[in-house]
């Protein structure tokens, strides 16, 4: 089944907790052949303390885990997307095809035939289980994505998530306050909802663009420069690198786009 390799990640990075049973669920026994191949005695390699292969083993490992970053990074994204996108009770076909073609633009044809296919199982376990328990399994798993990636991890998928809520040019107060969720049990803040929800592409709006790097309009020179930095050092694309190429040209879209709102600041101010 071509979404395994989706839930892959997992195998010895998220496999328990909130988003383990998840998967479990989504996957069934493809997930748990998964978990036994690996536990089985016999079925991994030998450790051996030959040195000619040790940087070769170092090599393999550091691989290993950065896919299995990806992966759960990736898997994590469709969780959480299937609670914004359905954040209002319904998730409609226009919906679900603004997430796929967000799917096939940053991830490629055939993550968004994969995801897809996560995304739909998702949205079926939803409302089969109600909307009260699969929140609580969605708040739960943003606590573990919270303990187990870092920062700058967990603000790429926020932004992300916003990316998605807007795409479609319509954002519900619904789907606002299930950011607004997200993001605090995530460990961010509001405010970078509100600022990934500001991002525009070649956008002239002043407001929008003071709200992009999280000050008010009366915030001295001094302040708008020092959260200009700021941001820019958050939202740096190197700091999800590891996360793969389709993650890092995002990044660096975002972070144009926060350049474009301080050049719009900078200009009105004449600085």
């Amino acid at each position: 089944m071509a979404i395994g390799k989706w839930i892959g990640g997992f195998l010895g990075f998220m496999t328990a907790g909130p988003l383990g049973a998840i998967a479990g669920i989504i996957l069934g026994n493809v997930f748990d052949a998964m978990i036994d191949a690996v536990n089985t005695p016999g079925t991994n390699r030998p450790r051996t303390f030959d040195t000619s292969d040790n940087w070769q083993r170092r090599y393999e490992s550091q691989q290993r885990e950065e896919e299995g970053m990806r992966n759960s990074f990736r898997f994590s994204l469709l969780v959480l997307t299937s609670y914004i996108i359905n954040a209002d009770g319904r998730a409609m076909h226009s919906e679900m095809e603004v997430a796929r073609q967000f799917l096939r633009t940053n991830f490629g044809a055939n993550a968004e035939k994969e995801g897809n296919e996560i995304l739909t199982k998702l949205i079926e376990h939803q409302r089969q289980v109600g909307a009260s328990s699969f929140r609580n399994s969605v708040m739960q798993s943003c606590q573990q994505i919270r303990f187990q990636t870092n920062y700058a991890t967990r603000l790429q998928l926020l932004s992300f998530l916003a990316a998605i809520a807007q795409a479609d040019s319509v954002v519900a107060p619904e789907e606002i306050k299930a950011l607004y969720e997200v993001a605090q049990q995530l460990g961010l803040s509001t405010a970078e909802v509100d600022s990934m929800l500001n991002l525009r592409t070649g956008s002239t709006n002043l407001e929008a663009a003071y709200k992009v790097l999280e000050i008010s309009p009366s915030a001295t020179d001094d302040e708008v420069k020092a959260a200009y930095r700021r941001l820019a050092l958050k939202h740096h694309p190197d700091r999800v690198a590891t996360l793969g190429d389709d993650v890092r040209k995002a990044a660096e879209k975002k972070f144009q786009e926060i350049n474009a709102a301080k050049d719009l600041i900078f200009k009105a101010r004449g600085l």
